[in-house]
């Protein structure tokens, strides 16, 4: 299982966590992973950054993910994780 946090504190939910949500939403129910990877919300992470929104995956805390760069993200840590817990 791939634990993803995805903070929706003020700072994160003006920054456009409700969209980063739905597009994790989507990816993980179009790609068939809703028994793979487990998303929940976390008020602040203590790692506000001038754009974008906290997104913490196992326990690697990234920062600045935004709907232009989700796609990006979602092939190198999502996947990536996935990959790394089947011993791909």
């Amino acid at each position: 299982m791939v634990m993803v946090q995805i903070c929706v504190g003020s700072s994160c939910h003006l920054k456009g966590s409700p969209e980063v949500v739905r597009l994790f939403e989507r990816y993980v129910s179009e790609n068939g992973l809703d028994d793979e990877v487990i998303l929940s919300g976390s008020f602040c992470s203590g790692k506000c950054n001038r754009s974008g929104v906290t997104v913490t995956v196992n326990d690697k805390v990234h920062t600045g993910v935004t709907p232009a760069n989700f796609k990006d993200f979602w092939n190198t840590e999502i996947i990536a994780a996935l990959r790394a817990e089947k011993g791909d």
